[in-house]
């Protein structure tokens, strides 16, 4: 089961995708804003083994892409465009590719790691391979749960932006990620831009130490910055983030 909100109105519908270790309530300002602007509907998910959404056996791009797109056949969408931020860029490309049974017109990916050195990769696979981790207060649970996401007291004061992020059980509390999740790192990028069919927009914080301009020009040209943001630009400066993808609409 994939947990997801949707609102707006429109013939387009725009599907907003976090990052990994994040939920789709990191996307709040943006659909706020849409809502108000009533052009586009918009669908928000948690990917499989984030947040409300069920843990899997396994996790790949792929897989992940196949579950979202089954997500979308179920809907009723019209046009179809895909914001994706960090981990959500890959998964955009991959829908975009038109493997997975549905058409994408058109990608903005937000501060996708592209480049992915041995160091990281073997950090990545040891956070995958941890057994989950119990936390004895809800401070401690949350405190981490920023720590993963990126989502700093400076840029996401309000626990709006937290939500899905942390379960309380029997046994205390814990983040609602599955740690395997992690497996997901390092998957080809190139491969991916380069199997989508339809227009792709890349951008990133202009403080976003995991990508830079260069790496995303590298794969679409026009690649930019977004000004006074760092890896959570979607959070920070909502409006670009609109008005980038206006542009790919009318692009479109």
């Amino acid at each position: 089961m994939i947990w997801y909100e949707r609102g707006g109105e429109g013939d387009r519908t725009v599907l907003l995708l976090h990052g990994l270790g994040a939920t789709a309530a990191v996307w709040k300002r943006v659909t706020r804003a849409l809502t108000q602007r009533a052009t586009v509907q918009w669908l928000a998910a948690d990917v499989g083994g984030h947040g409300g959404s069920d843990w899997q056996s396994s996790y790949s791009v792929g897989q992940l892409a196949a579950q979202l797109a089954e997500l979308v056949q179920q809907q009723q969408i019209g046009e179809l465009f895909v914001v994706g931020h960090s981990l959500g860029a890959y998964l955009g490309l991959a829908l975009a590719s038109g493997w997975f049974g549905i058409e994408v017109r058109g990608v903005l990916g937000i501060g996708p790691k592209i480049s992915w050195p041995r160091e990281d990769l073997q950090a990545a696979r040891e956070l995958a391979a941890r057994p989950l981790r119990w936390y004895p207060t809800g401070e401690e649970a949350w405190a981490r749960y920023r720590r993963v996401a990126g989502l700093g007291a400076d840029i996401a004061s309000d626990s709006e932006w937290l939500a899905r992020g942390v379960v309380e059980e029997e046994r205390g509390w814990r983040l609602a990620q599955d740690p395997r999740t992690f497996a997901v790192a390092g998957a080809p990028f190139a491969s991916l831009a380069a199997s989508a069919t339809a227009p792709v927009l890349l951008a990133r914080g202009e403080r976003d130490p995991m990508v830079s301009l260069e790496e995303l020009r590298m794969h679409a040209p026009q690649a930019c910055d977004i000004a006074g943001s760092g890896h959570n630009a979607h959070v920070e400066e909502p409006a670009a983030v609109i008005t980038l993808l206006e542009q790919l609409i009318a692009g479109v």
